[in-house]
């Protein structure tokens, strides 16, 4: 029997068509959710994703704003930007698109942010509130691992999830919120010994370890759930052959334009072994956009609660 291709860009126009019911529901009342996307210097694929949420922002009919700064900005600036965003009420979420230029903090940067207005989940707080099972804005592609399976009616209570990569945006929480859905959960990563036997042991196995098809036919059990998270650009024509000789399509379209994206897992392998899984692209990715927007209505929900029924944007 083929595997099962778990669509991600089905699910995800099911959900922001969920999400834009909602805006519309609570624009009546006074709050329209925004969403402030910040970039600093010149990075063309961070323009790329940067336009991509907020035309997810302009589906569901929210309001976004992209603030540019320059490439030599200081950490300082972009502290003191944060800041003024903190403060406007109409902006309910602050992204801060990653990477930022070397001399600049990162660290400092995502936790300047307020806990409140945290979509991307990667506060301390929000951090610690996720560890504890407290409410709180959950990194967005972990929470789109679970709508995928959620909304695939894929069982998770019970199940071995292993995850391969130990990243604090993916691996780390994508771990707590297996958890919380009684997942029993192993993290493997680069000194994790024979992985490969590790992972066949999973009935979801995450891949999160960003190197293209590192996982292969001898990592994935018979009939597994697999939800790769790699998105490996890859240009060489032979890796290109090896990865997509099972799909013809794919690979005339590689030759024509040179470019291909691949994930973490050999995509021929996981067709032939798995009961289901994602593609890339078309799988994870999507969610990662749409679990954005989930975040920022939901802190617009709290906006409206906290400013009552005539709160106004």
């Amino acid at each position: 029997m083929a595997a099962r291709i778990l669509d991600g860009n089905k699910i995800r126009d099911d959900i922001l068509a969920e999400l834009a019911a909602k805006v519309e529901d609570i624009a009546e009342r006074g709050v329209k959710p925004g969403l402030a996307a910040v970039l600093v210097g010149e990075d063309p694929a961070s323009e790329i994703y940067v336009r991509n949420k907020t035309r997810a922002c302009d589906r569901i009919g929210a309001f976004s704003e992209t603030v540019h700064l320059p490439a030599e900005s200081t950490t300082q600036d972009l502290l003191e930007l944060i800041n003024r965003l903190n403060c406007r009420e109409e902006i309910d979420g602050i992204l801060i698109q990653l990477p930022l230029p070397g001399h600049i903090d990162a660290r400092a940067a995502l936790s300047a942010v307020s806990p409140s207005k945290d979509v991307d989940g990667f506060h301390p707080i929000n951090v610690g509130r996720l560890a504890t099972g407290t409410p709180c804005l959950a990194p967005c592609t972990p929470r789109g691992l679970i709508e995928i399976l959620k909304r695939s009616e894929i069982p998770i209570a019970g199940k071995r999830a292993v995850i391969v990569g130990r990243s604090n945006i993916v691996g780390k929480p994508a771990a707590l919120l297996l958890l919380a859905e009684h997942a029993t959960v192993t993290i493997c990563h680069s000194r994790t010994p024979d992985l490969a036997a590790v992972c066949r042991q999973a009935d979801i196995l995450v891949a999160a370890i960003g190197r293209p098809a590192f996982l292969t036919r001898e990592h994935i059990g018979e009939g597994a759930v697999v939800l790769d998270v790699g998105i490996n650009r890859v240009s060489n024509e032979a890796v290109a052959e090896r990865l997509l000789g099972h799909a013809p399509k794919r690979l005339e379209r590689f030759r024509k334009s040179g470019k291909a994206l691949v994930g973490d897992v050999h995509p021929g392998d996981v067709a032939e072994i798995a009961a289901a899984y994602t593609p890339v692209p078309g799988g994870v990715g999507p969610l990662t956009i749409a679990m954005l927007m989930s975040n920022t209505l939901d802190s617009a929900t709290r906006r409206l609660s906290r400013s009552g029924s005539d709160a106004s944007a």
